[in-house]
């Protein structure tokens, strides 16, 4: 028999119920799974469960929103020997779920991972911690953690939106210095984004032409501070139609980045707070784990 741990974060989820997880585990019980359930109680429990336990199981489960995937991946990397990882997306944003067309009905999505298929795919590294799809700073970055779960829950991307105009402070240019694969960009920036991902916080879309979650490299995405408000139009009809030549755009296709900063820089990991460091270093960990959906 095939043992499978499921690790379910009953705090995500727009509104969501809990009951659909029944149907789930059914569905795996029926693929041949004997089931190993872990339910989260507070932050870093995903973490915990997946590093401590997840030698033992020939495939991990997660249920709940990015952070409880990004826990999940951040446990196993301190694994040797790890499994494949499957992901039912129940949060309020889901955007790696939203890149990977994961199915939202909670049974498909468990029916796709009980079929066996896998797939590798790559993993951001932000000095210490690892990250499944993006690595951010800038416009709305605080809001994808100060925002509370009831407000995700109630709201889902209005959340972000609500809590950065409640948080101007987020909109303010940020001085940097960012180094890309040997390419050097200097000045103030609203927003950076490392991303392996179309979908950033549902605020943000990437081509999905241009981007490859499995080919060693993430996008990099920065937006300078626009100078008159015929800028700022610019911009926002530039990402709005996903086209990336608006000076103020900076574009690229990368492995490896450093940002070096005298501001405090606070970073959002797939919605997940990460403090500001004087010097940040982002790699791109190929082939880092196998997804199976």
């Amino acid at each position: 028999m095939k043992k499978l741990l499921f690790i379910v974060n009953p705090k995500a989820g727009r509104t969501r119920s809990l009951a659909p997880m029944f149907n789930v585990m059914a569905r795996f019980s029926e693929a041949g799974y004997i089931i190993k359930l872990v339910v989260t109680e507070k932050s870093g429990d995903a973490r915990r469960a997946a590093a401590q336990l997840g030698e033992q199981f020939d495939l991990v489960v997660c249920a709940g929103g990015d952070g409880t995937l990004n826990e999940t991946l951040n446990g196993l990397m301190k694994l040797e020997n790890r499994p494949p990882v499957g992901y039912i997306p129940h949060g309020s944003t889901n955007d790696f779920a939203t890149s990977l067309e994961i199915p939202d009905d909670p049974v498909v999505a468990a029916a796709a991972i009980s079929c066996g298929r896998t797939r590798p795919l790559d993993l951001g590294r932000h000095n210490q911690r690892h990250f499944a799809y993006v690595a951010s700073f800038g416009a709305f970055t605080r809001a994808s953690y100060s925002a509370t779960q009831a407000a995700k829950n109630a709201l889902g991307h209005l959340a972000y939106i609500f809590e950065g105009l409640n948080s101007l402070d987020t909109l303010r240019p940020y001085r940097c210095r960012i180094e890309a694969d040997g390419e050097v960009f200097e000045g103030e920036f609203i927003f950076g984004g490392i991303c392996n991902s179309t979908s950033l916080g549902g605020l943000v879309k990437l081509d999905s032409k241009l981007v490859n979650m499995d080919d060693g490299k993430f996008e990099l995405l920065l937006l300078r501070m626009p100078k008159t408000p015929a800028d700022l139009t610019n911009l926002i009809a530039s990402l709005t139609k996903m086209e990336y030549n608006e000076p103020n755009v900076i574009f690229r296709h990368v492995e490896h980045v450093v940002v070096t900063t005298e501001d405090d820089l606070p970073w959002s990991l797939d919605g997940e707070h990460a403090a500001s460091e004087p010097r940040v270093e982002i790699d791109c960990i190929h082939h880092a784990f196998e997804i199976a959906y």
